[in-house]
């Protein structure tokens, strides 16, 4: 069966702007066996300047030579024109574009009914899309009309449109003792051509504060004014995320706090056009504190030989019964405790907390981890072992001597 033949014509043209070309000036010396071949040919290219062939002068504006690979999250631009192709004069001509996606169809243009469209006319559509998923895409095109009989004629045309994914996203987090989240986002440019990087953000979920730590102290980015990422680099970015209040007073729901946020990426490509992209909620390991937790709360950077220093320790009870807990102090190579070691606690109630000072007297100069802390549950007999909980950096006094001991 043969198709059947329509008065009105379909044409749809993908709109994109002009590329940058930089001329590749390729020559010889007139003694070589190519002769001057290899010059008259740059003589005669249309993007060389007269007596400079040979240089490298400038760049200039290429229009698109082959289809050109559209992006997730680029705006997707079509110039849609319907004409006739005989002289009869037609009637209600109606255009519809829908882009079909794998998920879903989506209507982008219902061009209201033209009353008649003579053959020195055309029905022309600009449309505009943000494309938000990747793989293909197919864009249909219906027209309808009616004859000069009156007959109501429709034709439907399919163009196939592939969407790459433009960058890609490696996340890492790390949960600090301090309860503060630190989020490391690796950002690769995998399009065929540079980006600008205009915006990286991270907007964090309601759980949490975020501190970008992407910036100087002056506000300027520590990437200066412009983040350029050329095909296939990489670019690190940091933040850090804190617990709100209400948040951190309560640690079961610290724990189950997963969700961490989004990351909004905007970024400008060949000649500024702009894309976003917004990753999907991005997910944490919630931390194990267990049923009874120590975390330092206050400690010293810098401690002097032979001297001693007290640094503060908040004890929590995480789990749902009262608790009662006996210290045990470990002298270590460097450091020794000054304190009652084997002595016991005042009985910790569920998810209370609790300040503990500790003294201790470094022997040793140098960097030295703070360990050999215990804590027994009497009921359980469970030990609970602190091994890392800080680490203070011991140096000699201003005038060279030891700390005297008291």
């Amino acid at each position: 069966m043969e198709p059947e033949e329509h008065l009105l014509a379909l044409k749809v043209m993908r709109l994109t702007r002009p590329t940058l070309a930089c001329p590749l000036p390729v020559t010889c010396d007139s003694k070589d066996l190519p002769g001057n071949l290899l010059n008259l040919a740059l003589q005669q290219d249309p993007t060389a300047v007269k007596g400079t062939e040979t240089l490298c002068t400038g760049q200039f504006l290429l229009l698109p030579q082959s289809p050109v690979n559209i992006y997730l999250g680029e705006t997707f631009s079509s110039y849609i024109c319907v004409y006739s192709e005989t002289q009869q004069t037609v009637s209600n001509v109606t255009v519809k574009v829908d882009l079909q996606t794998s998920s879903q169809r989506l209507p982008l243009s219902i061009n209201p009914p033209t009353p008649q469209l003579t053959p020195e006319e055309t029905v022309n559509i600009v449309i505009h899309h943000e494309v938000k998923e990747i793989g293909n895409h197919i864009l249909v095109c219906e027209v309808s009309y009616q004859n000069a009989a009156g007959m109501l004629k429709s034709f439907r045309k399919f163009f196939k449109i592939q969407v790459l994914k433009p960058l890609d996203v490696k996340t890492k987090f790390y949960n600090a003792e301090n309860d503060d989240v630190y989020l490391e986002a690796q950002v690769q440019n995998i399009t065929a051509g540079p980006i600008c990087l205009e915006k990286v953000a991270l907007d964090a979920s309601h759980l949490f504060k975020v501190t970008s730590l992407n910036v100087a102290p002056t506000g300027d980015s520590i990437f200066g004014k412009t983040t350029l990422l050329s095909p296939q680099s990489i670019c690190q970015f940091l933040y850090c995320l804190s617990p709100n209040d209400k948040l951190s007073s309560d640690l079961k729901s610290l724990s189950g706090a997963t969700n961490i946020g989004k990351l909004d990426i905007v970024w400008r490509s060949n000649l500024g056009e702009r894309g976003r992209l917004q990753t999907s909620q991005l997910q944490r390991m919630g931390p194990d504190y267990g049923d009874i937790r120590l975390s330092v709360t206050e400690l010293p950077n810098f401690v002097v030989l032979e001297k001693l220093f007290t640094f503060k320790c908040k004890l929590v009870n995480n789990c749902e019964r009262t608790v009662d807990l006996t210290l045990y102090l470990e002298n270590s190579d460097g450091l020794v405790w000054c304190g009652i070691s084997g002595q016991k606690l005042e009985s910790l109630t569920p998810h209370c907390t609790r300040i503990i000072e500790f003294k201790a007297m470094p022997l040793i100069p140098g960097l030295h981890t703070l360990s050999g802390i215990k804590l027994v549950d009497t009921f359980l007999k469970r030990t609970y072992s602190y091994d890392d909980l800080g680490q203070v950096f011991v140096i000699i006094d201003e005038n060279g001597e030891y700390g005297k001991c008291i």
